[in-house]
């Protein structure tokens, strides 16, 4: 007898065919709990995948508002979540339930920070990163050592990206590799630009690592994979286990997750201002930073700080690392003003 069409045609069918996920895989994967930190370019896809792949439940953290220069390589958003100014963890809980119905999406909109991290990662069985700032790399980094997750990094912009899966019991850890944040005035895609194909790329790479690890796969030895999808070129470098000995996180000091490392934002009394200390080792280089920022609005400054005023907020940057954020109160709102336009 045939079987059922509603097998043979199901929505995981073709997916079941494949033999390394196979019936055993998906259900496994219908029993995981999936949470994607960052919902730009990388978690749009991240989520979508995990999502319709039917991962049981997927969570997804961001705290951002949906906006207009968006739309080119965020593909779960459309042109009605910027006129309404959503969330992007709510429009894509909203788009991601409308594309499987059968699966559990909750989306947070929240700063993953030192105060919330354990509390929304706990019971996971795979963190995704689709963040765009390093310090809270550092955070999903620490918690994901001391609870014992498996976490999968990815990073773009440009044309370049890359991408590894940290585990709790290897070595070397994300903090053994990046050792700090990049000083202020760091790179981001909003001041050198990202094309499309770049976080797709880097995203599909994450996924499928994501897919084999929640199926119970061995993916291997550590290793470091970077691409160039202008040049159309790969590179994996495997990673050595030892030699890493000195790294604060592996030895149980979790500094960002404790709060004791990173920006250390704090609300200046009575001026609706935010001012992040975002440690150095050398002092910035103003002046390529005016240069950089001027692309969105008017810069003043001298030697010791740059000013730009951006809409209904100023942003000053000083050369010992210090920056403050005008127009706002919030912690979260500051930081995001600063990843977007100063880097950090």
């Amino acid at each position: 007898m045939d079987e059922p069409r509603f097998e043979a045609f199901g929505r995981y069918s073709r997916q079941r065919l494949f033999g390394p996920i196979g019936d055993e895989g998906q259900e496994r994967l219908s029993r995981s709990l999936v949470v994607v930190v960052g919902c730009g370019a990388l978690g749009s896809v991240l989520s979508a995948t995990m999502v319709r792949a039917g991962v049981g439940k997927v969570r997804v953290i961001d705290r951002d508002f949906v906006e207009e220069h968006n739309l080119h390589r965020q593909l779960l958003f459309t042109e009605q979540d910027v006129k309404e100014g959503t969330p992007k963890a709510t429009a894509a809980q909203r788009h991601l339930l409308a594309a499987n119905s059968q699966v559990t999406v909750e989306g947070i909109v929240a700063d993953f920070s030192p105060d919330n991290a354990e509390r929304l990662v706990t019971g996971a069985d795979i963190i995704l990163d689709g963040l765009d700032n390093f310090e809270s790399r550092f955070i999903v980094n620490d918690v994901a050592l001391k609870l014992g997750i498996t976490w999968v990094y990815g990073g773009a912009i440009g044309s370049v990206g890359m991408t590894s899966v940290f585990r709790a019991d290897r070595r070397p850890c994300f903090r053994c590799l990046m050792n700090d944040a990049p000083t202020l005035g760091g790179l981001t895609c909003d001041t050198v630009g990202v094309i499309a194909p770049t976080p797709l790329t880097v995203a599909a790479l994450q996924s499928a690592a994501a897919l084999r690890i929640l199926v119970g796969e061995d993916i291997g030895p550590p290793r470091l994979t970077f691409l160039d999808v202008w040049e159309q070129s790969f590179t994996t470098v495997e990673l050595d286990e030892s030699g890493w000995e000195g790294c604060p996180a592996c030895a149980g000091e979790y500094e960002y997750l404790e709060g004791a490392a990173g920006s250390n934002a704090a609300g200046l009394c009575g001026q609706n201002a935010v001012q992040l200390y975002l440690p150095s080792d050398r002092p910035v280089d103003l002046e390529v930073l005016a240069d950089r920022l001027r692309r969105f609005g008017e810069v003043a400054g001298d030697a010791t700080m740059a000013r730009l005023t951006l809409g209904g907020h100023e942003i000053v940057a000083f050369y010992d690392g210090r920056v403050i954020v005008r127009g706002t109160s919030d912690p979260a709102v500051a930081r995001s003003l600063v990843a977007k336009y100063v880097g950090m």
